[in-house]
Order: structure tokens, then C-alpha cells, then sequence
């Protein structure tokens, strides 16, 4: 078996200029895969359930279990190479387990082949990836610590690629081919970066479905192997300027607080995002109503879903454009932020390319609250809920993965503190005192100087030692006065900003002019 290429890679999506026809076929296709996904991954599910009711199984995940609490726990060097060794042993005998059960990738490979011999209008590589994404769907489950996993609904599949550019869906002479099918591609001429992609090898291709205005709009989505030409302005000079200073960033959930020598700032994570929320939640409620009101054999008198229910969900014509408005209303959204991802990234790289940054599990904020809690004041229940909704809307998570493939394209990467031992909101650094400050409190009294906790939270990670352990208290005291000033500037620009938003998370109330 060959290894993979790991090699960097990135996307170069370009229009596909199609006919009627043409689009009905490329509906069609996306509509077969959807329907051979669902079955793959069923038919996966159905052997992992199998699997798991086995007693061999069950044994040798109750020993991994005890095991991995063993390793935690240990702090003794010899005791954890022995644990390692027997863990290790255990894993292999799991895998041979779902070997046995044919529960690999490749078995799913096997199982889409004779699927596919029953359509003609899908090639082997495209309907060996499709099980490939089930393959994946499945590994949260078996490896991770996913529940369940979720099935496409009719028009949900909105991609499909190939495996190589040599067979199946290919680009060739600025024209798509795929089976009979030769769709052209829409590439300017003045479009350089476009031209400087595509002198490089393309490693596969991918066909993907959006909604532009009320309407399927089709791209060919190309994975070249390399790293992106860089963009130049009219002038022919780079846009993306590289600087030289250490950048500490503090990471909030619809925020960023960073710091270097020459600038210190909060920034609120794509802004422009927020525009969309109100039209999201109206299409929303109007697509309930009328699905409420064209299926009331599916619901209870309770308003609540009849489970078990087989009888076909209605859908009007009205419900239909507000569906596709509500998807081209996602698309925006998903573009907005990404664009704005990559600005703020773009920023950040220009003033420096050593950047260290507070490791923060964005997934685990996401995620409901299991215990049940009394509010002791008024006696009522509190709500689980916690901060899906910004991390959903804002994405940090998928900010750092921007800034750290723009880092790659120079051969660097985000240096992570252990936020552990680093205790960045706790740390004073002329007490050298670690003490705890209530999430409410977002002023910190430094040496009898008021700073904001976000930014001096930067300031400590911007000048934290190579083993990301601790800061350096020497690098500290030295370049506190510099962070003072440029501190004091940042938040007298905060106050007098009128269209800038400010969060209760900054502690800084706007300026009232009169």
C-alpha cells in the first residue's frame, strides 16, 4: 500500500458554465451518491452494532477503558512504557476484532462496489469516496466520542469528488470532464492568481452545489498540491506583508485580545456576521409555520413530532423558495466569516509570525451543561445552555486553523501555552503572585495600574518562555511600560468608536458625546 502524500495542498474553486441539461444530470448524480452514502453508512452502523454486542468486545473495551484511567493517573516512567506496551496490545486485537466484522474502510470500498455497477452514471473512485465520508462519519463513533451519526435528507448532498485527476471527474483544458459529461470552466483572464494555481499539479477534483440568488449555481473545486501563489495588487507588489514581532493572543468566544511591541488590540471575530442572525431566525419560524401547517397528521396535539410517523412530509411551493432562501442566507454566512477569518489573519501575520496563543477547547463550551442546577436567588433551574450559539455564529476555532495554514505556507506554525500552568487571567507579574479574579471582573489593578484582563492576559503570553509553561517575568517587567501606552491608546480608540460593537466581556463603557 502506498503512503499518502502529505504534502500541503489547497483549493482553487472556479465556475462551471453549464447547460439545462447538464445541470439535471449533475442533480441526478448528487441525488444517487446521496442515496449510496446513506446506505453505506447504514450498512456500516449495522455492522458496529453487531460488533458491539460481542462479548470478545466488550471485554477489550472495558480493559482499554482501564487502562487509559491507569496511564492518567500514573506518574512513574518504567510503569507507563509497560502500560503503553500492554495498551498497544489491546488496540491491535481490537482492530483485528473489526477486521473480522469487516468494519475498515476498505471494507466499505467493497461494499459500494456493487452498488455502483447498478447506475451508470457514477465512476468507481467517486463511489469508492462516498464510502470513504461514510468511513469518517462512522470513526467519531468508533474512535471518538460521537453518539450518533447523521443521515443525508433528500437535497443535502451538495459534493462529490474523485481520487485522482487521471480518471472519473477530472479537469483537462479548462473543460470538467466526467463520464460522457464536458461542462466548460469559467477562468478570466486577468485573473492571475487563477492562471499561477493552475501551473501546478492537481492532485483531485470536486464537484460542489450552491445556492446564488434563489438558484443551483455548480463549481469545480480543484486540490492543487503545493502552497497558493501569493496575491499581488495592481502594482504586481505582494499584499501579504510578514512582520517581525512576537504576537500574544488571548482567545475569547466572539473576540480576540492580542498584543505585541508595536500594537495592542481587541478585535471582534467577523463582525459583519450578525447582519444575518435576525433574517436566519425569521426564515426559521416562517418554515416551521409552514410546515406546521401543511403536515398536522405529523404532529401531536401537544405540538410536539409524532415519532414513528411514515407518512411523507408536504412541502408547498411557498416552503420550497423560503427553503432556498434560508440556504442561500447559510452561504452568505459562511462566506462573510471566512473572508473576515482571513483578514484578521492576514492582519496578524503583518505584524509578526511568532505567535503564541492560549489553547482553549471551544467544543467542550459548545456542549450543554450535564449537571442540573438551582439558581439560589429565585429557585429556578438553570438553563444548560452555554455558548453554542456564539461559537456557532463566530467560529473561533476555525479562525486559528486560517491563521495556522497561513503560517504553514512560511514553514511555521501557532505555539499553544499550557494554559494549565500558565494561568494567564491569574498571574500578576510584579507580585509574581497567582490569584483568582470572578469572570465579572474584567479590570485587573497591576502595580497600581488599571489594565483590561483580556489584553494583559495577551501581554503575559506574548512574553511566555519557550517551554509554553510559564511567562517570563523578566521579559515582563521590561516591556510593561511599552504595553501601557499602547494599552492606553487601544482603549481610548474602543470608547470613541461609534460603529464599533463593544462586548460586556471588554469592561469598557463608550464614550457619550454631546
Amino acid at each position: 500500500m502506498k503512503k499518502k502524500n502529505k504534502r500541503p495542498s489547497y483549493i482553487l474553486e472556479l465556475r462551471l458554465e453549464t447547460e439545462k441539461y447538464q445541470e439535471d444530470i449533475l442533480n441526478k448524480r448528487l441525488e444517487i451518491g446521496r442515496q449510496m452514502y446513506n446506505a453505506t453508512l447504514g450498512e456500516a452502523l449495522k455492522r458496529y452494532n453487531h460488533l458491539k454486542r460481542s462479548r470478545k468486545y466488550k471485554e477489550l473495551m472495558k480493559e482499554l477503558i482501564d487502562i487509559n484511567k491507569k496511564i492518567n493517573n500514573n506518574k512513574d516512567n518504567k510503569k507507563e512504557k509497560k502500560l503503553n506496551k500492554e495498551r498497544k496490545i489491546i488496540i491491535t486485537k481490537l482492530n483485528e476484532l473489526r477486521k473480522e466484522s469487516k468494519l475498515t474502510e476498505y471494507d466499505l470500498h467493497s461494499y459500494i462496489v456493487p452498488m455502483k455497477r447498478q447506475f451508470d452514471c457514477l465512476d468507481i473512485n467517486t463511489a469508492q469516496k462516498i464510502a470513504t465520508r461514510a468511513w469518517k462519519s462512522m470513526e467519531n463513533i468508533i474512535f471518538g466520542d460521537g453518539k450518533k451519526v447523521s443521515f443525508k435528507k433528500y437535497g443535502q448532498l451538495d459534493s462529490l469528488e474523485g481520487k485522482n485527476n487521471t480518471s472519473g471527474i477530472r479537469f483537462r483544458d479548462n473543460t470538467l470532464e466526467w463520464l460522457r459529461l464536458a461542462i466548460p470552466v469559467r477562468i478570466r483572464r486577468n485573473d492571475i492568481y487563477a492562471h499561477e494555481a493552475l501551473q501546478n499539479k492537481i492532485k483531485y477534483c470536486r464537484i460542489v452545489r450552491k445556492v446564488v440568488k434563489g438558484k443551483y449555481k455548480y463549481y469545480i473545486q480543484l486540490v492543487i498540491e503545493g502552497t497558493p501563489p501569493s496575491k499581488r495588487d495592481n502594482k504586481g507588489d505582494f499584499k501579504q506583508k510578514y512582520g517581525d514581532s512576537r504576537v500574544g493572543i488571548d482567545p475569547s468566544l466572539r473576540s480576540i485580545a492580542y498584543s505585541c511591541d508595536k500594537e495592542v488590540g481587541l478585535q471582534e471575530l467577523a463582525p459583519s456576521v450578525d447582519n444575518l442572525d435576525k433574517e436566519i431566525r425569521r426564515s426559521q419560524r416562517k418554515l416551521d409555520r409552514s410546515r406546521r401547517a401543511t403536515n398536522p397528521n405529523k404532529f401531536n396535539p401537544d405540538s410536539t413530532i409524532k415519532k414513528g410517523s411514515k407518512d411523507k412530509w408536504v412541502r408547498s411551493q411557498n416552503y420550497i423558495k423560503e427553503l432556498f432562501k434560508l440556504k442561500e442566507l447559510y452561504r452568505k454566512l459562511s462566506d462573510i466569516r471566512k473572508i473576515e477569518h482571513n483578514i484578521l489573519a492576514s492582519y496578524l501575520l503583518s505584524l509578526g509570525t511568532d505567535i503564541y496563543v492560549e489553547k482553549t477547547d471551544f467544543k467542550a463550551l459548545a456542549k450543554k451543561a450535564r449537571e442540573t442546577k438551582v439558581n439560589e436567588k429565585t429557585g429556578r433551574f438553570k438553563r444548560k445552555k452555554r455558548f453554542g450559539k456564539s461559537i456557532g455564529s463566530k467560529a473561533p476555532s476555525k479562525f486559528f486553523e486560517v491563521l495556522n495554514r497561513k503560517l504553514g505556507y512560511i514553514g511555521k506554525e501557532i505555539k499553544y501555552i499550557n494554559p494549565w500552568t500558565f494561568k494567564a487571567s491569574q498571574y500578576d507579574h510584579h507580585s509574581d503572585e497567582c490569584n483568582k479574579v470572578s469572570l465579572s471582573n474584567r479590570w485587573k489593578d497591576i502595580n497600581n495600574n488599571k489594565v483590561q484582563r483580556d489584553l494583559y492576559s495577551a501581554f503575559l503570553i506574548m512574553n511566555s518562555k519557550k517551554d509554553l509553561e510559564i511567562t517570563d517575568r523578566k521579559k515582563c517587567l521590561e516591556n510593561f511600560d511599552i504595553f501601557l501606552e499602547l494599552h492606553s491608546k487601544e482603549i481610548n480608540r474602543i470608547k470613541k468608536a461609534k460603529s464599533l460593537k463593544i462586548f460586556s466581556s471588554f469592561g469598557i463603557k463608550r464614550e457619550v458625546q454631546i
